[in-house]
């Protein structure tokens, strides 16, 4: 990790524990933000923290829920993450979703995080980069049996794209997710073949354009699954969307580095 990562996490454990006034912890505020980012990053056992620094697993686990909460805190609204991209001249962001794959647990609550797209169990996020494929912002969770299209139509992000004034190039997907397509269009997507009607060259050729530029996205969404405890997520389920906005955050701070 980058000493600059390490100086976020440490610095939001010193203010917590100032604002708490704490006056004593068994680790100090650099020793708890390396064992966290360990655990996130590399997906490291709770068990194994634990033993290697003389303290309990439950203490670990209240020491990663700690950071991932103050970081989530730092993750950008969607109004906001728009219209930053507006005032830097921006004219056009890249939308897309993705599975995060989910342990299997019994019970009939957690059949909706099935999903038959992927013949897995997941909860479904919604990404937002720049142009570039820096992620902008995350969407809350949605269990795994979610459309991207219904996800999208949610979080409102056809009026916020609108409000902003700026565009979004998104995949077959999301085909119909733009409510004024041709007065005043914001989504643009590619062209679909039909039973009664191929493609033409003009059409694949557009498809092809726009797939190039949406590119990045995947970019975007390598560098956020490259912390690896999204291998997998084991944690319960309604801490997903913080643990996300968490990661978006550590991962910007390390791309930009």
């Amino acid at each position: 990790m980058s000493k600059r990562t390490l100086d976020l996490v440490g610095g939001l454990i010193r203010q917590e524990r100032n604002r708490l006034n704490t006056r004593w912890r068994k680790v100090s505020s650099g020793t708890q933000a390396v064992i966290v980012l360990a655990v996130l990053r590399h997906d490291q056992r709770l068990a194994d923290m634990a033993g290697g620094n003389a303290v309990s697993a439950s203490t670990v686990r209240r020491w990663v829920m700690e950071v991932i909460r103050l970081l989530s805190a730092r993750a950008p609204r969607l109004d906001r993450a728009l219209k930053k991209i507006a005032r830097a001249g921006g004219v056009v962001v890249l939308l897309d979703g993705t599975l995060i794959r989910t342990r299997r647990r019994a019970g009939k609550d957690n059949r909706k995080n099935y999903s038959g797209k992927h013949k897995s169990h997941g909860l479904l996020f919604l990404a937002l980069t720049d142009e570039q494929g820096n992620v902008i912002w995350i969407s809350a969770a949605k269990p795994g049996r979610s459309s991207a299209i219904t996800t999208a139509r949610h979080n409102k992000i056809t009026g916020h794209l609108r409000e902003a004034g700026l565009g979004a190039l998104a995949d077959l997907g999301f085909v119909g997710l733009d409510d004024d397509p041709d007065d005043h269009p914001v989504i643009v997507t590619g062209r679909k073949a039909t039973r009664n009607h191929q493609l033409t060259d003009a059409e694949r050729e557009a498809n092809r354009l726009l797939n190039r530029e949406r590119a990045a996205v995947e970019h975007g969404f390598a560098n956020l699954k490259s912390w690896r405890c999204l291998t997998k997520v084991r944690m319960n389920t309604r801490h997903a969307t913080t643990l996300l906005r968490a990661l978006l955050v550590l991962a910007n701070t390390e791309v930009q580095r």
